[in-house]
């Protein structure tokens, strides 16, 4: 049997039959700070999950349901109670009012929801808007879906969406835009004026804006988080991707909800049918459980991580190094230009080396043009980690030099 990796040509060789979009892509930097952080024995502050197990009546009612069954096929778009279960929670908190059987799709996670969105939206010859540093799925997605990229570059500290830089990238082949929101791995949470802005351009271009609101719940200092489809003129143009890993600190789970219009749900759908067509009936059961919960477990949520994020903060300010503000996400920003660095991805390098604490270059979410000074950490942490990084990271601090 021939390997479908390379076949003989004609003249007796062998070349290679891969694709070249995935075939050509590096080793991602996630994948190699975790392989030293494991070699080394460091603390991993790279890679975005926390120490936290998830609630305890979400896991049992996921194992209880895999003992008591369903176990076989549930429907592609979801089990109905799920369903039900998404619009009754983004009513409950983002004011949405969502047609569950219409409307709302579960997929086997955030990521395949991305997928399947950009799959139905995007044809070859398109152009599609993406702002960097971005989550490093959109791109290879987009490319593969035979559209053309346009980037937008987000600048510290603030990050924000600047109007001549959409003037720039949006135009008559523009047929969608990836929005992250929350956002990472910059830590912020776009106020509506910013999401009204971003509407504009896809109203005067017809646009449809894929939302990547993965961290919706997980938001710092009294802020709420706005969608996308509550903006005016947005209703019928806009995709929202959640993902409950990320609302219950169940990253492994990869139950990922979507919600649009039905006209794009639709199509949305045909795309999840031929890449998982379904997730497991055991999770959708515990996570239908999970979005019902009580307001109190999501403020005391947000509350356990945004102490987290202060005491590392307050830690990584004291050993001098120059802090970027975090809004939301689990991730922290640091600017290593006021060290004399301008090697984001050296830094990390040997910041895993000689201190043993590992991080993310965000150099590695940029496609072009990379800004090489700003390096990320995950504060989702326990108390004692963060200390214990803390230690080590003060042999690398400004005031040590």
């Amino acid at each position: 049997m021939v390997s479908k990796a390379c076949v003989p040509d004609k003249g007796g060789q062998r070349k290679e039959e891969m694709n070249s979009i995935f075939a050509d892509l590096p080793t991602t930097i996630f994948e190699i700070m975790s392989g030293l952080a494991r070699d080394k024995g460091a603390i991993n502050l790279g890679q975005g999950f926390p120490d936290d197990p998830g609630p305890l009546d979400v896991r049992r009612a996921a194992a209880e349901a895999a003992l008591s069954g369903p176990n076989q096929y549930p429907p592609m778009m979801g089990l109905p109670d799920l369903r039900c279960a998404i619009a009754e929670h983004y009513r409950r908190f983002q004011d949405l009012e969502l047609d569950s059987e219409r409307e709302t799709l579960v997929t086997s996670g955030a990521t395949e929801a991305l997928a399947a969105a950009i799959f139905a939206t995007v044809e070859p010859g398109d152009e599609v808007v993406l702002f960097q540093p971005m989550y490093d799925a959109y791109l290879p997605l987009v490319r593969r879906a035979g559209a053309t990229p346009r980037f937008v570059d987000l600048e510290p500290p603030h990050w924000l969406l600047r109007e001549e830089a959409l003037e720039a990238a949006f135009g008559p082949k523009t047929r969608a835009v990836v929005f992250n929101n929350p956002h990472n791995p910059c830590g912020i949470v776009y106020p509506r004026q910013q999401l009204e802005l971003l509407a504009k351009f896809c109203r005067r271009w017809n646009a449809v804006a894929i939302c990547d609101e993965v961290w919706e719940h997980v938001v710092f200092d009294g802020r709420r988080h706005v969608s996308m489809l509550a903006i005016e003129g947005m209703r019928e143009r806009a995709i929202k991707i959640g993902s409950a890993g990320k609302i219950f600190s169940l990253t492994g789970w990869k139950v990922g909800l979507a919600a649009a219009a039905p006209e794009l749900l639709r199509t949305l759908a045909k795309a999840h049918q031929f890449l998982t067509f379904t997730t497991p009936p055991n999770l959708q059961i515990a996570v239908a459980l999970g979005l019902r919960k009580d307001a109190s477990y999501f403020d005391e949520m947000r509350a356990r991580y945004q102490r987290s994020r202060d005491r590392f903060a307050t830690g990584m300010t004291e050993l001098g190094f120059a802090v970027l503000p975090s809004q939301g996400t689990y991730f922290l920003d640091v600017d290593i230009a006021p060290l004399g660095e301008s090697d984001d991805t050296a830094f990390c390098l040997r910041l895993v080396e000689t201190c043993g604490v590992a991080a993310i270059p965000v150099s590695a979410f940029y496609a072009q043009d990379h800004l090489r000074t700003v390096v990320r950490f995950c504060f989702a942490k326990e108390d004692a980690t963060l200390d214990a990084a803390l230690a080590r990271l003060g042999e690398a601090a400004p005031v040590n030099r």
